[in-house]
């Protein structure tokens, strides 16, 4: 609750269009509370032990809408002397999401939802507090996490890349008017639609599969919108762009809940403790990890737009096609060490 506040107050500071440094500022203050809600709520559907794919595919399908509803709000608003006006609508937003998450959590902690199993307490034993240096440094220093990471890195580089620089692309490289800004729509719309309908499609193929099939899909329609020069089939490529890269993330997390091993070292006498005892430990080092790779795909969504203006800045926004296609290659090659990873059970 405290990050969806840290929206509000950035967003009210925005409105009124302060100076540049400021903005930057208020803009750091933003991304911190987004990075924060994206990593609690990844490690709060990750640690739901039911229907893992579906709750991941429906969170992140309503992020797509989300981002699918906001270019229509900005274009308006880009068309008008006010132009920083739009920053009133998301503090709203930010507000109904303080109060929903006021509401729904009550200020409690994960735990309380999601309850995890004390075996010291089923065993009569008074529990013990761990060590939480020691937990991030496995977190951190395990090559499942580090290998995770980097993916989704690279994939939400590439997905925010697209949804911020094509507008500006189609603008000067296809000369389209203000009406191109609807196209982030399109992106994030067809982002949204792949989350839920290639939901099937991806259990039929596998993770896996999967995942190589709509990457190479999706570096074909960049060639596409790379060297066909016409703005309406660059439009429609980039909606199904968005479909295709929409099931990514969501596969990522599921994958990482498989792939990331459960910590635990267990030498107990009793069946029943030993097992609540894996059940326990594995949500909670589960938890530090998926909240630790979705953190860094907030990173990712700084450094590859910033690295696109100044590359654009330099050699012109028609690098942003070749810059996006070679993304997609290195995140498909580090899925290929991902799918390749062993995972030894008892680390």
């Amino acid at each position: 609750m405290a990050a969806a506040a840290l929206q509000v107050v950035a967003y009210a500071a925005m409105s009124p269009a302060p100076p540049f440094p400021v903005l930057c500022v208020f803009s750091v203050v933003n991304g911190f509370g987004i990075a924060l809600q994206d990593a609690q709520a990844n490690t709060f559907i990750a640690s739901i032990p039911r229907r893992a794919s579906t709750n991941m595919g429906i969170l992140h399908a309503v992020y797509g809408l989300g981002a699918f509803t906001s270019p229509f709000i900005a274009t308006q608003f880009a068309q008008m002397q006010c132009w920083s006006f739009h920053f009133l609508v998301s503090m709203f937003i930010a507000l109904l999401n303080t109060g929903t998450l006021l509401f729904a959590f009550r200020g409690k902690r994960q735990e309380f939802f999601i309850p995890e199993p004390s075996p010291r307490s089923a065993a009569g034993e008074p529990e013990v507090q761990h060590d939480t240096s020691t937990k991030y440094k496995k977190v951190l220093g395990h090559r499942a996490v580090q290998l995770m990471s980097a993916y989704i890195l690279v994939y939400v580089g590439v997905e925010v890349t697209i949804g911020g620089w094509i507008f500006t692309y189609l603008l000067n490289e296809r000369h389209g008017g203000p009406s191109a800004g609807y196209v982030s729509s399109g992106f994030f719309g067809g982002l949204t639609l792949g989350r839920v309908i290639l939901l099937p499609l991806t259990k039929k193929l596998g993770y896996n599969l999967a995942v190589y099939i709509y990457l190479a899909l999706t570096i074909a329609l960049e060639f596409t919108i790379w060297f066909v020069p016409n703005l309406i089939g660059n439009a429609i490529a980039v909606s199904f762009v968005g479909l295709l890269l929409g099931p990514m993330y969501p596969i990522s997390m599921n994958v990482a809940t498989n792939i990331l091993p459960p910590w635990y070292v267990i030498r107990p006498t009793n069946l029943l403790v030993m097992i609540q005892t894996v059940v326990s430990v594995f949500y909670r080092m589960l938890g530090g990890s998926i909240g630790f790779i979705a953190a860094t795909g907030q990173a990712g969504s700084a450094i590859f737009p910033f690295a696109t203006g100044a590359l654009s800045n330099r050699f012109g926004v028609r690098v942003l096609e070749p810059l996006l296609v070679a993304m997609l290659f290195l995140q498909m090659i580090i899925w290929f060490f991902v799918t390749n990873l062993k995972v030894s059970r008892t680390e």
